[in-house]
């Protein structure tokens, strides 16, 4: 009892009573043109159901009826679950399903049309009859029935009215999931677009990382370096370096936001291995001593190759600056037959827990290896750190 006044509270109810009622206004009209044959508009919705924009007309309309959008504590307005198909029908397994639909549609429609009609003209009869009035033409209530039992029974056709609307409106929207809902293709196509989303996502968080952090990192050493040296000369060239790394960060910054203000656009122009000169110089200017060797024609390189090997060489470089300091680095890049490798080696400081093969940075350098099908080591090597990354070139091809 306490669930149907609830119910009749909620306007999902009402608008899932209109949408049962949108079928009568064809039963009706039929019905005044050949009412001994009322089992014809069955066979009328057969060729409708066929039509491939008959499934998006039906998704469209239980979408907004049968499961309309409601709003939150908030005031928002948020969409109640429901999982209906709003495009047209691509096979005919979608079409006998459509089909299947409006049969169905029609037949509860018939029954809501029943109850609508009769159980109010049964509360109007039962209070003729205890007004005293006589009740003339499809009578309903017998004429025997005392006033005050009259009285006691107006109200229940109503009750019975708002129990039949609530319960073929659940009926009807559990039917309508069960036949409108998305084939295991649009399935399918919906988990790809939602996977896609989330493997952009983790790739912005991961720019945003490197990028973002590679400077902040630049700047603070910068900064402690000059301040420890106290020479101005010294500290000019800190301020420039501080300046160009911030600088890239912030165009770096530009285009993912870009991407997330433009969903549907990816970020162009992103760092390549041939602007790796910019990262030496940068740790250079933090006052590391970068031995770097680059191998092959890196300009050459399939697109993400080389923008996930920048991405991986500018981390390796940031976690030496920020957990090592100043100290020297060994780079080597190079093509290797069918793989690019990328190697980072320097000394670890005599400190303990300087450097730990867990944290964002090293997963992400990992993660970038695996999405490309290669894989990226990170830990001690021969007393130092290395980072190695190996990337294949022939299935990005």
């Amino acid at each position: 009892m306490h669930r149907l006044f609830r119910a009749a509270l909620r306007p999902v109810t009402y608008s899932r009573w209109v949408h049962l009622c949108a079928p009568i206004l064809m039963l009706a009209v039929w019905m005044f043109i050949a009412p001994e044959a009322p089992w014809v508009p069955l066979l009328i919705v057969i060729p409708m159901g066929l039509l491939p924009w008959m499934r998006l007309a039906e998704g469209l309309q239980a979408q907004f009826l049968l499961a309309p959008p409601a709003r939150n504590a908030q005031g928002n307005e948020e969409a109640e679950e429901h999982n209906f198909s709003t495009i047209a029908s691509r096979g005919w397994s979608d079409r006998w399903r459509t089909l299947m639909w409006l049969e169905i549609r029609l037949v509860v429609s018939l029954a809501a049309m029943a109850a609508t009609v009769w159980l109010p003209v049964l509360t109007v009869q039962l209070v003729t009859t205890a007004l005293g009035g006589t009740v003339t033409e499809d009578r309903l209530v017998p004429a025997s029935l005392p006033s005050w039992a009259a009285w006691l029974l107006a109200p229940l056709p109503l009750v019975l009215l708002l129990v039949a609307v609530v319960l073929l409106g659940d009926m009807i929207t559990a039917i309508a999931r069960r036949l409108l809902g998305p084939s295991p293709s649009e399935r399918l196509t919906a988990l790809e677009v939602r996977t896609e989303q989330l493997l952009e996502r983790t790739r912005i968080a991961r720019e945003l990382h490197d990028s973002i952090g590679h400077a902040l990192t630049v700047a603070v050493v910068q900064a402690g370096a000059a301040r420890a040296a106290g020479d101005p000369e010294f500290t000019d060239r800190a301020l420039c370096a501080i300046e160009e790394t911030g600088r890239a960060a912030l165009e770096d910054l530009e285009r993912v936001l870009l991407v997330l203000r433009e969903s549907s656009q990816r970020p162009s122009q992103r760092p390549t291995l041939a602007e790796a000169d910019r990262l030496f110089e940068s740790a250079r200017a933090s006052g590391a001593v970068v031995d770097a060797e680059l191998l092959g024609p890196l300009e050459q390189l399939p697109g993400p190759v080389t923008q996930e090997g920048y991405r991986i060489l500018q981390e390796a470089l940031t976690n030496v600056l920020r957990h090592c300091g100043p100290v020297p680095v060994r780079v080597r890049i190079g093509m290797v037959a069918d793989r690019l490798d990328l190697e980072v080696t320097n000394p670890v400081p005599d400190r303990p827990s300087v450097m730990t093969g867990s944290g964002s940075g090293l997963r992400g350098m990992r993660e970038r290896a695996a999405l490309l099908g290669g894989e990226a080591e990170t830990g001690l090597y021969k007393g130092g750190w290395r980072v190695r990354a190996r990337l294949p070139l022939e299935r990005i091809r």
